[in-house]
Parts: structure tokens; C-alpha cells; sequence
């Protein structure tokens, strides 16, 4: 049986969640996942659908969410489907949602220099398959910084400020960009790169979410009982 995914795109259009969500699917589908895209949260109302599925990736930014929206996706990553998703499609959905960020480890607030900003990725080595054999690589686009649950297992970091403004008033500090952690049973992954779908296309950024969603969906199966841990 295919393992499923649910991709739901929407809401700000210049983070191009439609192409985005192409390049999502057309990973999936090659891994062999059964994949459906959705243009409304409303996909998210049955539980019962959310529980049975292996991969949840919201590819939705600056958006409102209903509780009867909000608290199934909840429940099912608690029971073990898995959450995985980048930039603001995933850490800027629903700014007025604090349980949604409790669950995704973070929230944007901040780009300094906006788009078109040259920083570098830095890989925490080590820290888990999905980043091994990845260096430290440089790209030009947002660079963000974010608010985030100390609970989480931090994969790679970049060091602001490159652009200068009042957060430089506190020195070098490192803002993660990869990250994993848990909520429940279920397995959650986010990166922060992912303005536009050509930075999601470069191949580090490509390689690191293709990982992050085998690694998320793995958790179902393991909360299932199917392999073990």
C-alpha cells in the first residue's frame, strides 16, 4: 500500500505555493507516495482522513485558521502523521495561531534586507541524516530569523546580522534554519529556505527537504508499530 501525503497550498502568493507545492509533489511521487493537493484548509476538517496519512505539508503563508481547521492537523501529527514544510508555508501560516507554532517549533519575524540577502547555510554536523554530507553552502535570498521552541534538534544555522539594522546592536547571534522535533508520536521538519521555488529547486535546499519529508513520514509507520524505532 503507497504511503499518502496531503499538500495544502494558499494563501500570500508571492511565496508561489502553487509552484512550490509542484516541486513538493513531483518529490513525493517519486518516492512512491500517493499525493493529493488541496487549495483550502477546509482539507483539513476530517481526522479521521489526517490520522490515516503518512505526510502533512502546509505550503500556506500569512493565512487564518478556524479551530475546526487547526485542531485535527493537532491531533493527527500527535498520533504520528508526520508535519513537514519550509520557509513561510509552514513558520508564517497563521500568525495568530500560537498552537500551530507550538507544534512547528517557530514563527518568522523578521528578513532583515528583505530578498536578495547572500548569507551562508551553516551545517551542524553530525546532527542527523538528513543533513550528512551536506557542507556549509551560500545562498541569495531572504534570510530569516526566527522565534523557536528550545525543544528543538537544530540542524543548520545562519549567522545574523549580515544586514545591518537594531537587531545588530546584539552581536552575532546563530538563527536555526534546519530543524526536526517532536509533537507526540508524530515527527516534524522545517527549513527556513523557500522564498521563491528556485532557492527550494537549488540542489542543497531540494536534497535537505526531500530527506526531511521521508524522515517525517517515517515516524507513521514506526508509531503504527509497521518498523521499529
Amino acid at each position: 500500500m503507497k504511503r499518502k501525503a496531503l499538500i495544502v497550498q494558499g494563501g500570500w502568493d508571492g511565496h508561489e505555493p502553487v509552484l512550490v507545492s509542484d516541486i513538493f509533489r513531483e518529490i513525493l511521487e517519486r518516492n512512491g507516495f500517493e499525493v493529493e493537493v488541496s487549495d483550502t484548509l477546509d482539507a483539513f476538517l476530517d481526522v479521521g482522513k489526517l490520522k490515516k496519512l503518512h505526510l502533512i505539508i502546509p505550503v500556506w503563508t500569512m493565512g487564518t485558521i478556524k479551530s475546526e481547521q487547526l485542531n485535527p492537523v493537532l491531533e493527527a501529527v500527535a498520533s504520528g502523521t508526520g508535519l513537514a514544510g519550509c520557509h513561510g508555508g509552514m513558520c508564517d501560516s497563521f500568525r495568530e495561531a500560537v498552537e500551530w507554532q507550538f507544534m512547528t517549533g517557530g514563527q518568522w519575524v523578521a528578513h532583515p534586507g528583505n530578498d536578495g540577502v547572500r548569507h551562508t547555510i551553516n551545517i551542524k554536523r553530525g546532527s542527523s541524516p538528513i543533513v550528512e554530507g551536506i557542507e556549509d553552502f551560500e545562498v541569495v535570498t531572504e534570510q530569516y530569523y526566527m522565534h523557536v521552541d528550545p525543544a528543538i534538534e537544530v540542524l543548520a544555522t545562519t549567522r545574523f546580522p549580515v544586514v545591518d539594522g537594531p537587531h545588530a546592536a546584539n552581536g552575532p547571534v546563530d538563527v536555526p534554519v534546519v530543524w526536526t522535533k517532536r509533537w507526540g508520536k508524530g515527527r516534524v521538519f522545517y527549513s527556513s529556505l523557500g522564498h521563491h521555488a528556485d532557492i527550494v529547486a537549488m540542489k542543497q535546499p531540494y536534497t535537505i527537504m526531500e530527506r526531511g519529508f521521508l524522515w517525517a513520514a517515517e515516524g507513521k509507520d514506526i508509531a503504527d508499530g509497521k518498523v521499529e524505532r
